[in-house]
C-alpha cells in the first residue's frame, strides 16, 4: 500500500532550518552522496549531513570548483558529469568496487529554465540534467543502496512541476516548440514519479524514496538563466535586486530551503513512508489541476498535482527513461 500523500505534522514548517530538522541526528558510520553538493541547496545539505558524522561524497562535473566551494566543509569530491553517461557509469562503478554503502542518495543538482541546449545523444538538457542522469545514477548505485539495509533516495522536485507534465510522446521537444518552463515543470514533474517509482521497488529492500520541493529559494545560483526583473516579479528580488526571504510565502534562504531534502533523508519519522511529495519538512497535500500557473504563484500555490505522483504514469516514465539510456527493463532493480 503507498503512503498518502497527506501531512504527517512533523511539528516543522517553512521557516525551519536544516540544522534544526536533524539536531539530534547522529549519521556516523554512514555514506550519503549528494550531487550538487557543491553550491546552493546541496551544499547546505553535504554541509549538515558531514556535520551529523555521515561521511558525504559530493560528484561534480568540475572538481577544482567543487573544491573552492566546499573549503572548510570535510566531503570528498568525485569527478561525474550527469550529461555524460559513460562518466555516471564510471563513478558508479568506483563506488560499488569500494563494497561501502549507501545510506543516503539526495540527487540535488539540477538547471532551470534555461535555452534549447541538448546533449551528445541530442536529449533535452533539462530532462537530461535533472531527470535522466539522476535515473542512471541510482540504477547504478542500487546495489549499494540495497546493501545499506534501510538507504533513503531524495530527489529534489520543484513547485515547478506544476507548469507540466511528463508529455511521453516528446519528452525531448523533437516535434513541439520548446519553452523553458515547460521544460523545467516537465523534468521536475519526472523527478516526483522517478521517486514513486523507485519506492514501490526498492521498498522490500529497505530503500525508501521521496521527492521534494525546496521553496524559492533566490541566490543559490539556479536562477542564472531568469532575469532580473523576473525574479523581481516574482517577488523573490526587492526593487534594489537584493534577494527577500519570507518562509510565510515560501520563499527561503538557503538553510531553510535544504530542511526538507534533510528531513527526508534523516528524519525518524519518516521511516516505514516513502513515494511521497514533501514540502516544508512534512508530506505535502494533494493539489487539484486548475488554470496554467505563472513563475508569480510559486510562492503562494502548494501541494502536489495528481499527475506527478500517478503510478502508472511512474511506470511508464521508467520504462521511457529505461528506453532512452538503453538499459535493460528492471535490470538493476528487479
Amino acid at each position: 500500500m503507498r503512503t498518502p500523500q497527506v501531512p504527517i505534522g512533523s511539528g516543522f514548517n517553512s521557516a525551519s532550518t536544516a540544522a534544526e530538522v536533524i539536531r539530534g541526528i547522529d549519521l556516523t558510520g554512514k555514506t550519503a552522496i549528494v550531487t550538487g553538493g557543491y553550491s546552493g541547496l546541496g551544499r547546505e545539505t553535504a554541509r549538515e549531513l558531514r556535520a551529523a558524522g555521515a561521511r558525504v561524497i559530493v560528484p561534480a562535473r568540475d572538481v577544482h570548483r567543487a573544491a573552492a566551494a566546499l573549503t572548510g566543509i570535510d566531503v570528498e569530491i568525485e569527478a561525474m558529469d550527469l550529461l555524460d553517461p559513460l562518466a555516471i557509469d564510471a563513478f558508479a562503478q568506483r563506488f560499488l568496487a569500494s563494497g561501502h554503502p549507501v545510506h543516503i542518495l539526495v540527487n540535488s543538482a539540477g538547471i532551470m529554465a534555461n535555452p534549447l541546449t541538448r546533449d551528445a545523444r541530442g536529449y533535452e538538457s533539462q530532462f537530461a540534467t535533472n531527470h535522466l542522469g539522476h535515473f542512471q545514477l541510482t540504477v547504478g548505485l542500487w546495489p549499494a543502496l540495497i546493501k545499506a539495509n534501510g538507504a533513503r533516495v531524495v530527489s529534489v522536485s520543484s513547485w515547478g512541476h506544476h507548469f507540466s507534465s511528463v508529455v511521453f510522446d516528446d519528452a525531448n521537444f523533437e516535434r513541439r516548440n520548446y519553452d523553458p518552463w515547460t521544460a523545467y515543470g516537465q523534468s521536475k514533474t519526472a523527478n516526483i514519479l522517478f521517486a514513486v517509482a523507485l519506492d514501490e521497488l526498492g521498498k522490500r529492500d529497505g530503500v525508501r524514496v521521496f521527492s521534494v520541493h525546496p521553496g524559492s529559494v533566490p541566490g543559490t545560483g539556479l536562477q542564472a538563466h531568469i532575469s532580473v526583473e523576473e525574479q523581481k516579479a516574482a517577488g523573490v528580488l526587492d526593487d534594489w535586486g537584493n534577494p527577500i526571504h519570507d518562509p510565510s510565502q515560501n520563499i527561503k534562504t538557503i538553510q531553510q530551503g535544504a530542511a526538507t531534502s534533510i528531513w527526508c533523508a534523516t528524519s525518524p519519522q519518516l521511516d516505514g513512508t516513502g513515494g511521497v511529495y514533501c514540502e516544508n519538512s512534512d508530506i505535502a497535500v494533494l493539489s487539484r489541476e486548475g488554470a496554467p500557473l505563472s513563475l508569480q504563484d510559486s510562492s503562494k500555490q502548494s501541494g502536489v498535482l495528481p499527475y506527478a505522483i500517478d503510478p502508472d504514469a511512474a511506470e511508464r516514465l521508467w520504462d521511457l527513461s529505461e528506453k532512452l539510456l538503453g538499459l535493460e527493463k528492471h535490470a538493476e532493480c528487479p
